[in-house]
């Protein structure tokens, strides 16, 4: 297995003077600014004292600043610490702290926030770190105790002194460390009272990289322009959004704020990428709010009934839907994770043939477990099969009919958790499985059904096992639902919905009505459950969930 830093050397030195990352709506960097970019952070680097094992951290918006410091700091054979830039000031402080890191790097928006909520003076609190730099520009915001000049203009000066004549990319090189050695410590959560870092191999991210070119051989082949709106600081963006996509030469543009739809939608349209990685909310609320309803006119349902009729309706719909997301992305179309997608929004991309893919997986595997692509007959019922670098098994005496947790092994695992040993112990079985803490089967192909979390599991009084994903997204298929939860209090199972008010407005419904609607279809929607799984209940709310960075629903907040 080759080192993903070595797939990183290659393509700058093939790519030269092109386009590698561009900040979208701003600058662009080509491959040989990189190449500068990360021999100047080196330089820093050995002025700061860093040393191979060292922690530095990077708390930043995502942008094409941020990736080159991630090359640079595990190219140097230190360990990356990405935070994600919507923690709270004080978890980041924290964070820095806990992970023992000796840099942090961040830009003027954490600034303003940190310095905003007064929270500046706790990073002096870490007895490891030295400094905190701007991660735009370079510049030093906090010297704690670097002795040595290390102002851009001094990284500059030491830079043209040893290459006098700029970087040359065909002798650009970076020296991956040991393949086993620790890349990445990724804090998935800052808000708990003891938040686990997960301790990533570069091997775990070089297979994840080889296994996605495997798997997605057009990216290899194809060398496009792609749009990244994944957190960097999250393991799937940072994996497959950027460093596959890199190594295959795409140009990558980074959506470098949060993804509001009217700007998303223009940068699309102005990218014209050829594949896009997302998580399930984005595409259901596209095809929930333009596409379903349409389908679902009694007009539409009659056409859809006659044969020829029907195909070149689903040919337009596909072609609308194609040029939403800037008009090339049917050549490899949906990459998807972080979440299960609903059924009824998977049987209309199929319907129209829309190409996408699911994959299933979490941090600890840096992230892919299994993956299954949509010429599989049912993908939202399935995790897939386990990739090349994974060994999977049920927990289960009966795993093809009786759901056990998911557990895993193989090179991409973690190694555990930074100094907590308990989580770490708790995590593996004796024998050294990873426990997913997900519910499934796995049928005697090897396909992995997924159930739901263990910890989101009902148990009813009569002992039934009640997984409320599979009863949400029976929810969330009906009419003027946005999205749901369902939870056990006493002794009921009560849905949390969030309904779509423009919508039942525009339909004439509201006040009380609102209720009644959602009740009636509840009502309907119980009729075809078994008792144990029937709806008691339904809350409905104004403000969406809250939500996880990947856009998963904190659970924890509502039960």
């Amino acid at each position: 297995m080759k080192h993903f830093l070595s797939y990183i050397e290659e393509t700058i030195k093939a790519g030269g003077n092109s386009p590698a990352i561009t900040n979208y709506g701003a600058n662009t960097l080509s491959y040989t600014d990189i190449a500068e970019k990360i021999t100047k952070l080196h330089i820093l680097f050995e002025a700061c004292g860093i040393k191979q094992g060292d922690h530095i951290a990077i708390c930043a918006r995502n942008s094409a600043e941020w990736c080159t410091t991630f090359i640079a700091i595990t190219s140097f054979k230190a360990v990356a610490v990405p935070l994600l830039p919507d923690f709270l000031p004080e978890n980041i402080a924290q964070l820095t702290r806990l992970s023992d890191s000796k840099l942090l790097f961040i830009d003027n928006n954490i600034l303003t926030a940190i310095k905003r909520d007064k929270v500046i003076e706790k990073f002096a609190e870490s007895e490891n770190l030295s400094a905190i730099f701007n991660i735009v520009n370079g510049s030093i915001i906090e010297n704690y105790n670097i002795k040595n000049e290390v102002t851009p203009e001094a990284v500059e000066k030491e830079y043209t002194k040893l290459h006098p004549a700029g970087i040359k990319v065909e002798e650009f090189r970076l020296l991956p460390g040991n393949i086993d050695d620790i890349a990445v410590i990724s804090y998935t959560s800052g808000t708990s009272s003891s938040p686990k870092g997960v301790m990533l191999t570069a091997k775990s991210l070089s297979a994840n990289v080889e296994v996605a070119g495997k798997l997605v051989p057009i990216a290899v082949k194809e060398k496009g322009s792609t749009l990244s709106i994944l957190p960097l600081a999250h393991i799937f963006g940072l994996a497959f959004d950027f460093l596959f996509l890199f190594t295959c030469q795409c140009h990558i543009n980074i959506f470098t704020e949060k993804p509001a739809p009217a700007r998303l939608l223009k940068a699309l349209a102005d990218v014209k990428p050829f594949i896009f990685l997302t998580v399930p909310l984005l595409v259901e609320k596209i095809f929930r709010s333009k596409v379903i309803p349409t389908l679902r006119k009694p007009a539409m349902k009659f056409l859809l009934a006659i044969p020829g009729v029907r195909q070149i309706i689903f040919k337009k719909v596909r072609s609308k839907i194609i040029d939403t997301f800037g008009g090339n992305l049917g050549k490899a179309g949906f990459f998807i994770g972080g979440a299960a997608i609903s059924k009824d929004v998977e049987k209309v991309m199929r319907k129209i043939k829309i190409p996408f893919a699911v994959g299933y997986g979490m941090t600890e595997c840096g992230p892919l477990i299994s993956y299954i692509g949509s010429h599989h007959p049912s993908i939202s019922e399935t995790g897939g099969v386990a990739a090349p670098t994974i060994e999977l098994r049920i927990d289960s005496d009966r795993p093809v009919k009786i759901p056990g947790e998911i557990q895993v092994r193989g090179d991409v695992v973690t190694k555990g958790y930074y100094k907590n040993e308990e989580a770490t112990k708790s995590s593996f079985t004796k024998d050294g499985w990873l426990k997913t803490g997900d519910m499934g089967t796995q049928d005697r192909k090897g396909t992995v059904y997924i159930k739901g979390r263990c910890k989101n599991m009902i148990l009813t009084g009569s002992g039934q096992n009640i997984y409320p994903e599979e009863i949400e997204d029976l929810i969330n298929r009906l009419p003027y639902v946005v999205e749901s939860i369902v939870v056990g209090r006493q002794h009921a199972l009560v849905a949390l919905i969030v309904p779509d008010y423009d919508a039942m407005k525009a339909a004439g419904i509201i006040g009380g009505k609102i209720q009644e609607t959602i009740d009636a279809s509840i009502f309907a929607l119980n009729s075809k459950l078994p008792p144990y799984s029937q709806i008691g209940r339904c809350e409905l709310r104004r403000e969406p969930f809250e939500k996880t960075p990947k856009l998963s629903i904190k659970r924890f907040m509502y039960n």
